[in-house]
């Protein structure tokens, strides 16, 4: 087979960019994604993703041993199918704040620059205030009296109800939402089950991939890498391009050097709290039983009610840490509020009612790699999130764990309040609270960062072109340089429809 262009990936980035050259008119495009189709109820409803999570349709990467969460593996899920991560989220809507982007300081990529890219991708996507929340996801978006209906945002101290992209009931994921669009163009092909290996490159030109498979495919133009922060380097070191001692010591032959990929790996760092009480939130008791019973039923007929929640319902923004001299008095935490009982006693679904909260750091410090071990492309990458690592982030940890307490504590939760039941008595000190953050840290599942853009030994140019190639572009969550302040799919989004324009312009002009 061969194309003008090929895309590796079919997630949130690579549906976006596929979509923009696809009406582009500029050649063939075909996207080449690892995972089955989307096309499952579990993936269109939104209660669905307690299923997606840990299927066959999840990556269901691992990291390594943590040493300082307690030397416990984290995981880390990402989407396996047609629309990536985007098709297994919580469908949560958020830009970031203005200067996640002006502090990038690259051309092209300043909040006033990305604006329109965003306004656009929204005319799509249309995100949307959750329609249905549970009436405890409605009184905490009320914490902070100043917020008054409007969504919360990471731009100030606030809380509500959150944007979804969620149209009708329904998940609308990157793929419904520029994917499908885009076939009626007649000029994309989507291959599903096309695992890549690696990206042959030959004098600085990316010639085709080699799939596990066996077969290959050549592009004519030029081939964008949209795999994830996880994917993409892995793909890259496999081709010959990382670390050239590194991947020197495994047999592969070396491309181009660049040690910069898989560096700078990082997420958000989570710590939550569990409640539980008799009639609060939504959970798997007697008195509930025929609630659940006729969701199904009530979903298919009128698209909303339980199976319509994205569980991540609500939220809240704050300052944890102190102020400091500079009057950084922006946001430094966010929460996210689920109206369940989830992950209780290591249990998924508990069989009890109540609801759960978790804090996560807006702008970590701590920082992560990324390798690979064997040249199989069938074993998984080294995931080593650097979790905690820098003592900074267990000190912003600390405060929002505390302040949330205080906030879940006077949220007008009224005869819905709930009982504190984990970690409870056994985390009130200082100390107490810092074991139990070691103990149970995990991710907001948003993995960024593994090939950076920069203008120093960042692999990727501010035109997310790798560095030491003529045509080969990488446009995922990948390439930010520090991660944006809220949920990361609608920058991945934003990411993959601005390649598009920055590859359509490359190839115009070649």
């Amino acid at each position: 087979m061969e194309f003008d262009l090929l895309v590796i990936g079919a997630g949130s980035a690579g549906c976006a960019v596929a979509a923009g050259l696809a009406h582009a008119d500029i050649g063939s495009v075909c996207v080449l994604e690892a995972g089955p189709s989307d096309a499952v109820p579990q993936v269109k409803i939104p209660f669905g993703l307690l299923y997606t999570m840990g299927s066959k349709r999840d990556w269901r990467f691992t990291s390594t041993p943590q040493g300082n969460a307690e030397n416990r593996t984290i995981s880390v899920n990402r989407g396996h199918m047609i629309g990536g991560s985007s098709s297994i989220n919580s469908m949560v809507w958020f830009r970031g704040r203005n200067d996640d982007f002006d502090n990038w300081a690259l051309p092209g990529w300043s909040a006033l620059e990305v604006e329109r890219e965003f306004r656009e991708i929204e005319t799509l996507i249309q995100p949307r205030r959750l329609p249905d929340p549970h009436p405890l996801s409605e009184a905490f978006g009320k914490t902070f009296r100043s917020n008054s209906l409007a969504p919360p945002t990471p731009e100030r101290e606030s809380a509500g109800v959150f944007e979804t992209n969620i149209r009708n009931g329904r998940r609308w994921s990157a793929a419904d939402a520029f994917l499908r669009p885009s076939l009626a163009s007649g000029r994309l092909t989507v291959l599903s089950g096309a695992s890549v290996d690696r990206i042959v490159i030959q004098s600085g030109r990316a010639r085709q991939v080699e799939l596990i498979d066996g077969r290959t495919i050549k592009a004519r133009a030029g081939i964008v890498l949209s795999a994830g922060s996880i994917g993409s380097p892995a793909i890259l070191m496999r081709s010959g391009i990382g670390d050239g001692a590194q991947l020197s010591g495994l047999g592969i032959p070396i491309e181009i050097d660049a040690p910069g990929v898989g560096r700078n790996l990082h997420d958000h760092p989570a710590i939550g709290l569990h409640y539980q009480g008799k009639n609060t939130g939504y959970g798997l008791v007697p008195g509930q039983l025929l609630q659940w019973a006729f969701s199904p039923l009530q979903w298919l007929l009128k698209r909303n009610g339980r199976m319509s929640s994205n569980f991540v319902e609500a939220g809240a923004f704050f300052r944890a840490a102190s102020v400091t001299a500079l009057n950084d008095d922006k946001p430094d935490c966010q929460i996210h509020f689920m109206p369940y009982m989830m992950g209780y006693k290591g249990r998924q679904i508990t069989l009890a009612s109540g609801y759960y909260a978790d804090v996560c750091i807006c702008r970590p410090v701590s920082r992560g790699n990324l390798t690979i071990n064997t040249k199989d492309p069938r074993t998984s990458p080294i995931i080593n999130l650097g979790l905690l690592s820098d003592e900074r982030d267990v000190d912003v940890l600390l405060a929002g764990f505390k302040k949330m307490r205080k906030l879940l504590a006077k949220a007008p939760f009224e005869h819905l309040r709930a009982e504190e039941v984990y970690p409870g008595a056994d985390a009130t000190t200082d100390e107490e609270i810092i074991r139990h953050i070691r103990n149970r840290v995990a991710t907001a599942y948003h993995p960024v960062g593994t090939l950076a853009m920069g203008t120093q030994d960042q692999p990727v140019s501010s035109e997310l072109q790798l560095k030491g190639s003529e045509n080969l572009w990488v446009a995922d969550a990948s390439i930010m340089p520090s991660i944006t302040s809220a949920n990361t799919n609608a920058p991945s989004m934003m990411i993959g429809h601005k390649a598009a324009k920055l590859i359509i312009r490359k190839l115009k002009k070649s």
